[in-house]
């Protein structure tokens, strides 16, 4: 793991619809300006900016990274872009951990951000000619089939979706800067709720939001000040997408991704051992189906500890504290939320949606087709 490595500042926008009161500049600075303000530090004490964002094509801003420099304190000092589709969130915060691990640098701002109100997300993503013939499906109309493929092979009944949906906006009640917050939400509300792609109705699928997520890491030996995350292990992992025999409802990139951070930690039962987890479940399925994934559950098994409650707030694992991707997603900064989280959640500082007694915490990410994963694991007590 080389050098410690540890978030010491976190900043995170409102999330909702439209931010049409700021640029994307100032989108950025508001939660970059919120993690220095968390670590106590100015942007002299950063030593270089990482920054992630979905595909350019969205709003139509090529390299923005460039254009973003001066908003994040970045002229004169080294700046990074990552890309990895929606796991670039998540990339982006192991992008800067390695730069601490390595030694590179002493403290780094990684920033993340999407708005959405100024882009196409269902266009930019779905294949035009002369590819392919264009269905204009986007995301869901992509990974619908994935889902009915794992209730085909699992068994599992069709309210399974339903109860995560329910269960992360009920979180998100608890989150200030969750952007769907649906007070009264049950089960029949969501079955009353329009098909989109069977069997993924309206409300359990993500919102469209601009926001941006930003934290400040740290060596070891320059956190001062400050209640600590430390980062326990660190991995990416991404498989060609065509890939003959290739697993979409179970993929390995994403187990194999699971069992190097959990090497790293010191993670021999991931139910067991880890306190709360961020999850990437952009649509409610997929919290069964990560479930199994990341080794919380057998093969098969995954909706049955969902459907038990495990997951939910006063569980024994609980997923999403923060209402997740289903309550807030701004595409490019989704990832680095569900890192954030995590360490928001070990350093005791979650809000009303802290679990109690959180000492290790999962943050996930996964993107593309399902073929890009990156995860870390960070703790309280420093390793």
């Amino acid at each position: 793991m080389g050098n410690p490595c540890a978030v010491v500042g976190v900043g995170q926008t409102h999330y909702t619809t439209r931010r049409r009161d700021v640029s994307i500049a100032g989108l950025v600075r508001e939660a970059a300006l919120r993690a220095l303000q968390d670590a106590d530090l100015t942007w002299k004490d950063i030593d270089a900016v990482v920054i992630g964002k979905a595909p350019d094509l969205f709003e139509g801003v090529m390299m923005p990274e460039a254009y973003l420099a001066d908003a994040l304190g970045a002229a004169g000092k080294p700046m990074m872009r990552v890309h990895t589709a929606g796991s670039v969130g998540g990339s982006t915060a192991l992008v800067g951990a390695s730069l601490i691990q390595g030694g590179v640098h002493d403290r780094v701002l990684v920033v993340a951000f999407e708005k959405q109100s100024e882009s196409n997300a269902t266009w930019a993503l779905s294949t035009h000619l002369p590819f392919s013939a264009s269905l204009v499906v986007g995301a869901g109309g992509y990974f619908a089939p994935h889902i009915r493929e794992y209730m085909r092979r699992s068994g599992a009944p069709a309210h399974i979706g339903h109860l995560v949906a329910v269960k992360d906006r009920r979180n998100a009640l608890k989150n200030p800067y969750a952007h769907l917050r649906i007070p009264g939400i049950d089960q029949k509300m969501v079955e009353s709720t329009p098909m989109l792609w069977e069997p993924i109705r309206y409300l359990d699928t993500c919102p469209s939001s601009d926001g941006a997520c930003a934290m400040v890491l740290s060596a070891g030996d320059k956190v001062t000040g400050t209640t600590p995350a430390w980062v326990l292990g660190t991995a990416m992992r991404s498989e060609p997408i065509f890939r003959a025999g290739r697993d979409t409802v179970n993929p390995q990139g994403g187990k194999d991704c699971a069992a190097d951070v959990y090497r790293q930690a010191g993670i021999t039962d991931p139910r067991r051992e880890i306190d709360v987890a961020e999850v990437y479940v952009p649509f409610s399925w997929y919290e069964p189906m990560w479930l199994e994934n990341l080794g919380f559950a057998a093969e098969g098994e995954g909706w049955k500890l969902t459907e038990s409650g495990a997951t939910a707030l006063d569980g024994d694992i609980p997923w999403n504290a923060s209402g997740g991707v289903l309550s807030s997603n701004p595409i490019g900064a989704s990832g680095l939320i569900r890192f954030a989280e995590a360490a928001l959640q070990v350093r005791g500082m979650a809000g009303e949606h802290q679990v109690d007694g959180a000492r290790r915490a999962l943050g996930h990410a996964y993107g593309g087709g399902a073929q890009f994963f990156a995860m870390w694991m960070v703790g309280s007590d420093r390793p």
